[in-house]
C-alpha cells in the first residue's frame, strides 16, 4: 500500500508511546490521521501538530468505537489503516501467600476480566468494525503482479509477553497470546476482501509506561537485553508497523521486536 495523502489511517493508543510514534510516522508520509485514546489533553495535542483528529475513545465500549470512527471518518474518509496500540496490563499472582501473615489470596478476577476487555476484546472490536468500513471502499489499483489491489491493512500490537510471560503476568499474557493467536485467523477471514493483519510483538520499550521507573531500573532492564543493549524506541515501532502496512506481501504474521531478548520468570 501506498502510505500518502490518499488514504486515512485510525491509529489506537495514539496519544502516547508507540501510537503517537507510528501516528508521526504515517502523518509525515502525508497519511490522514485519526487518533483514539483516552488522554484528552495529549491526544488534541499531538492532533493539533499533525493536522488531524482525535476521537476520545475507550476500547471497552461498542458506542464510543462506533462514534470514533464516524468522527474520525468524517474528517478523513474512510481509513485504510488501523493501527492498535490501545493496551494495559497488571501484576497478581494467580494464587499466593502474604508472607506476613500467612492469609492466602488469588488473582481478583474483575482485574483479569478488564485486562481481556481492554487488550483482546478492544482490539478485536476496531479490527472488525475498521475491517466492515474497508469493505465498502474499492481496492486500490494493485501492481501488475497484484491486479486485485487491496482494500486496506491492519497492525496490531502483542508484547513478547504472549510467548515469554513473566511471574504476575497471567492476565496481560493471555490477552496478548490471544492478539498474536487470531492474527492468522483474521488473515484468513479478510484475504478474499483484500485486507492485510499483522502483529508486532514488542520487547522492552522506552514509553511513557515506563517513563516513571528510576534510572537504575530502566538501566537494568536496558542491560537485560541481548543486543543492543538498551530500550527499543517508539520509532523503531513504528518503523516495522510502517513496513507491514506498505509491503503488499506482508500478511498473516506476528513478529517479535525485542533484541533478542526471552523474558526470564521476574
Amino acid at each position: 500500500m501506498k502510505l500518502d495523502a490518499n488514504v486515512a489511517a485510525v491509529v489506537t493508543g495514539g496519544a502516547s508511546g508507540l501510537g503517537a510514534a507510528t501516528a508521526r510516522a504515517l502523518a509525515a508520509r502525508g497519511v490522514k490521521i485519526a487518533l483514539f485514546d483516552l488522554n484528552a489533553a495529549s491526544g488534541e495535542a499531538l492532533a493539533r501538530e499533525l493536522g488531524g483528529t482525535f476521537c476520545a475513545v475507550d476500547v471497552t465500549s461498542d458506542a464510543q468505537v462506533d462514534a470514533g470512527f464516524a468522527q474520525a471518518r468524517a474528517a478523513n474518509g474512510q481509513e485504510r489503516i488501523l493501527v492498535n496500540c490501545a493496551g494495559t496490563g497488571n501484576a497478581f499472582k494467580t494464587a499466593s501467600r502474604d508472607k506476613k501473615t500467612g492469609a492466602i489470596q488469588h488473582f481478583p478476577i474483575d482485574q483479569f476480566e478488564r485486562i481481556i476487555q481492554i487488550n483482546t476484546i478492544g482490539t478485536f472490536r476496531c479490527i472488525a468494525k475498521s475491517a466492515a468500513g474497508m469493505l465498502a471502499l474499492e481496492p486500490i489499483e494493485g501492481l501488475e503482479r497484484e491486479p486485485a489491489g487491496e482494500r486496506g491493512a491492519i497492525v496490531n500490537t502483542a508484547s513478547v509477553a504472549a510467548v515469554d510471560g513473566q511471574i504476575g503476568q497471567a492476565a496481560y499474557t493471555a490477552s496478548k497470546a490471544a492478539i498474536v493467536g487470531m492474527t492468522l485467523a483474521i488473515a484468513r477471514d479478510l484475504m478474499n476482501e483484500g485486507i492485510r493483519v499483522n502483529t508486532i510483538l514488542p520487547g522492552i520499550f522506552d514509553t511513557p509506561l515506563l517513563g516513571a521507573l528510576p534510572d537504575d531500573v530502566k538501566a537494568s532492564l536496558a542491560a537485560s537485553i541481548p543486543f543492543p543493549k538498551r530500550l527499543g524506541s517508539p520509532a523503531e515501532y513504528a518503523s516495522l508497523a510502517l513496513e507491514m502496512l506498505a509491503n503488499g506481501y506482508f500478511n498473516g504474521e506476528s513478529v517479535r521486536l525485542d533484541g533478542a531478548i526471552r523474558m526470564a520468570p521476574r
